[in-house]
């Protein structure tokens, strides 16, 4: 049983494996280099052996004890026919939805436009380099989703006024998302997935009231169908005021909090297996506030199922030297 599981499906508190959210990516100069020569991230996304390749790039250099698929989350619109482009310091910038093509797309036209995608999940979970380890596919959650595709661009820090107003809309997107996504999910498992984790980037931005219709019950059927193919859910609703009442209402395996969050109380409130807190910013750090920052999470969840990682994605200007200062000394916590 390889570590991840130790803790996702025994509970086992002896042991602290770690993974890192983006891990391949950015900061990495191997990445670099092949960024270089692909400029067009969609179709780097498509190529299943460069794809491939980077995913496994920092299970070379790091003890890890999981890959992480290089994807995007906006691979589901784009297999949806929304246009999905990235620019330069600005980030996504998705095109005009057309809500009567969307609806008319067949489910063989969405898994071919994307099926590269798969193919790099089958290569990496074949792979000496993941022996023992995991291999986690990633879908975003239906209401970050409907952000992208509604607002065009990251909403940084707000939605756009009139957001809400068509609820028809809405509605018809996010029963459209909870197909496809279960569809990406079952590709992504066929092909060696054997962790799934969803990514609520927007969770935030909700007010309470509002997190029942477009939080708590699309996610949950999203983690039941996950369960129903014995397959470990982990999720990260980033930002979200109570991931007490999440965790009891949508029941993932484990919950990825993020760094606003105060570690002490949610080791107290809640009960399933605990991933990620440490700010990102932190390894831009010297090594002795890595090394007592770390040890304070370490620390916190010691009798806790605790998965090792960051409160968000790794910073793209993150020296490769303190990623490895970080897992050893999770490696050597006792």
């Amino acid at each position: 049983m390889t570590p991840i599981y130790k803790v996702l499906k025994n509970k086992d508190v002896s042991i602290n494996p770690i993974w890192i959210m983006r891990q391949a990516g950015r900061y990495l100069p191997e990445f670099r280099e092949i960024r270089k020569l692909n400029p067009d991230f969609i179709k780097l996304c498509l190529n299943e052996k460069l794809a491939a390749e980077i995913t496994l790039q920092p299970l070379k250099r790091f003890e890890l004890d999981a890959a992480i698929i290089f994807s995007d989350i906006l691979m589901l619109p784009y297999g949806l026919n929304q246009e999905v482009k990235f620019k330069k310091n600005f980030g996504p910038q998705l095109g005009n939805l057309n809500l009567d093509t969307i609806s008319k797309l067949d489910e063989i036209d969405f898994v071919k436009k994307i099926y590269p995608v798969y193919k790099a999940i089958n290569l990496v979970s074949n792979n000496k380099f993941t022996e023992n380890k995991n291999t986690i596919g990633f879908v975003g959650a239906p209401w970050t989703l409907l952000v992208y595709m509604l607002n065009k661009h990251s909403p940084k820090l707000k939605l756009k006024d009139n957001f809400f107003k068509d609820d028809f809309l809405i509605n018809r997107i996010l029963i459209i998302l909870e197909k496809y996504l279960k569809l990406h999910i079952k590709n992504q498992i066929d092909n060696g997935a054997n962790v799934i984790q969803i990514f609520d980037s927007w969770a935030g931005l909700l007010e309470e009231k509002d997190l029942p219709n477009y939080v708590y019950i699309p996610t949950l059927n999203l983690v039941e169908y996950v369960k129903n193919l014995n397959i470990p859910v982990i999720c990260f609703p980033r930002n979200i005021k109570n991931y007490k009442t999440y965790c009891e209402v949508v029941k993932p395996d484990a919950i990825n909090i993020d760094y606003n969050i105060d570690p002490i109380k949610i080791c107290r409130d809640i009960k399933i297996p605990v991933q990620g807190g440490l700010d990102p910013k932190i390894l831009l750090s010297d090594k002795e506030i890595i090394k007592r920052e770390t040890i304070k999470y370490l620390d916190i969840f010691k009798n806790h199922p605790y998965i090792f990682n960051l409160g968000h994605g790794i910073l793209p200007e993150t020296d490769p030297e303190k990623v490895n200062y970080l897992i050893n000394i999770v490696k050597d916590f006792k």
